[in-house]
């Protein structure tokens, strides 16, 4: 209905455009004035109609605005006004052709159907550039998926670049090996697992294996994230399954990547949400029918990464889709060091920096947390204006990362004093209590949302904690505010924090019985 309104409208512009701008119905007693005056120039008459045009622009009759000069007028029947003499005596041209010429019927049809063209032509216009864009919920076709070829890609990634996980890479070498050598394992009768799951916090290289599997076999890699398969229209994601694992197949041997499949792998009827919820289970459907419908030798395996592997569909893990999942954990320190070391291959190190200790210092951190680190220090150092990064680069960086940046606050004496107090309670019993975390550094510069800082991190991985080991965290938590209480006798709202942190810990305890 909004499309024939402005189709209308834009019709009946034109056609006052083009047709008689000029010209007006008038009265007969308008009309007889203008003639008495000696005003028309010229009629034609058919029938009681007549048409005429003035010989100069007169105001319109009635007080009406602007002029005019072509007119059209009605001769009542009863008008016994001897019109031929008046008109002979006045020299008025009468004309067998219409003074308004009347235009053909095409240029009429053609005027019609002017705005519906010009319509018709931005709607091309808009939906080639929405293509070319690849928007608007995938109505435009996007292009096939292209593969990122290590053959011929400069930056492959191997084994080598992948460090900390190395019974992670021992159950890939598998993977490897079979795209390699297929024709072997065709020989025994042994099948390679179709898809191969990896489940981990993020930051601890999911993508990067990947990229490592295809580097190290020397195969076209396809990676998609999940979140790229869901559109607003019912069915576009299914396509797009279909469309890149075709292009797999087309060049099989091939790695199909599918980042954060949690996305649209979640079990099925568990969602409470309208609209795109039909979307994702149709794409989780193509999914499993293009992945159960794989044969041995076409030679492609698919290879995905989550950090919610609790949540995904069943049908995803039986055998014949993700035959394997594995674990991809935080490295320990030893990992630590190995990836401290690759990510730090390009960049001028002094010759006092200890990657051990950095590395011991450092527990819980993935691969991405110390490429970061990295990072920063090389940051730092380029800020301090040196020309390699030294351990003091390390330190600063190590406490941005994990504390925030240093903030520039102005405190008043007395409450640097109470913060230094707050602080040094912390650090002694952490130091006097067995069992609890070496005290790597006190600060009383703001960092973050904290006045001051004490960090204590342990000399080794830990994987299980005693009763003991969280007495000593709970105690150096309250350390703080046992000092102020010491000291001033009263407590200050710099505890808040202290106390989230010993009742994070007390609830998590095994025995808690919350």
């Amino acid at each position: 209905m909004l499309f024939a309104l402005v189709v209308y409208l834009l019709a009946d512009l034109l056609l006052n455009l083009f047709g008689r701008a000029n010209s007006i119905s008038i009265t007969y007693t308008e009309f007889d004035k203008q003639l008495n005056a000696g005003q028309v120039s010229q009629i034609y008459a058919k029938g009681d109609t007549i048409q005429g045009k003035l010989k100069s622009a007169q105001p319109k009759p009635d007080n009406g605005k602007g002029t005019y000069t072509d007119f059209t007028t009605q001769r009542p029947v009863f008008a016994q006004d001897n019109l031929w003499a008046t008109l002979q005596s006045k020299g008025v041209v009468v004309d067998a052709e219409p003074v308004v010429k009347e235009r053909s019927f095409l240029a009429n049809l053609l005027i019609s159907l002017a705005p519906m063209l010009v319509l018709v032509v931005l709607w091309l216009v808009i939906a080639r550039r929405i293509g070319a864009a690849g928007g608007m919920g995938g109505l435009a076709r996007k292009a096939p998926p292209k593969p990122v070829d290590p053959a011929t890609d400069g930056r492959r990634t191997t084994f080598a670049d992948v460090a900390g996980i190395d019974e992670v890479k021992a159950e890939l070498t598998e993977v490897v090996d079979f795209l390699k050598h297929p024709e072997v394992y065709r020989r025994m009768g042994a099948k390679m697992p179709r898809g191969v799951l990896l489940a981990g916090p993020p930051g601890t290289g999911k993508t990067l294996l990947a990229r490592a599997v295809a580097g190290e076999a020397g195969v076209p890699f396809f990676s998609a994230s999940a979140s790229e398969f869901i559109e607003m229209i019912v069915g576009v994601g299914a396509s797009r399954v279909r469309e890149l694992f075709a292009e797999a197949r087309k060049l099989a041997p091939a790695i199909i990547f599918i980042d954060e499949i949690d996305t649209i792998g979640r079990a099925r009827g568990s969602g409470s949400g309208m609209g795109g919820h039909d979307e994702r289970e149709q794409t989780l459907n193509q999914i499993l029918t293009e992945m159960d419908g794989f044969s041995g030798s076409e030679g492609v395996v698919v290879i995905a990464a989550t950090n919610r592997a609790e949540v995904l569909d069943p049908a995803l893990l039986r055998p014949g889709r993700f035959d394997r999942t594995v674990t991809v954990s935080p490295p320990d320190r030893e990992g630590r060091r190995a990836i401290l070391a690759i990510h730090t291959r390009g960049v001028p190190l002094a010759a006092d920096v200890d990657l051990e200790q950095v590395a011991r210092i450092t527990p819980g951190m993935t691969g991405a947390d110390l490429a970061n680190l990295a990072n920063e220090a090389a940051l730092l150092a380029v800020k301090h204006g040196r020309e390699q990064v030294g351990p003091r680069e390390f330190s600063d960086a190590l406490e941005k990362v994990q504390l925030g940046a240093a903030r520039s606050l102005v405190m008043p004496p007395e409450e640097r004093r109470r913060t230094a107090y707050h602080e040094s309670g912390h650090a002694l019993l952490g130091m006097l209590h067995p069992g609890a975390d070496p005290v790597r550094k006190i600060t009383i510069v703001p960092r973050g949302r904290a006045l001051g800082v004490t960090l204590s991190t342990p000399d080794a991985d830990r994987y299980s904690y005693t009763e003991e080991y969280l007495r000593s965290r709970i105690i150096g938590a309250l350390g703080g505010m046992a000092a102020e209480q010491v000291v001033y006798g009263v407590i200050t709202t710099g505890a808040e924090s202290d106390l989230e942190q010993v009742t994070s810990i007390a609830r998590g305890w095994p025995g808690a019985g919350g």
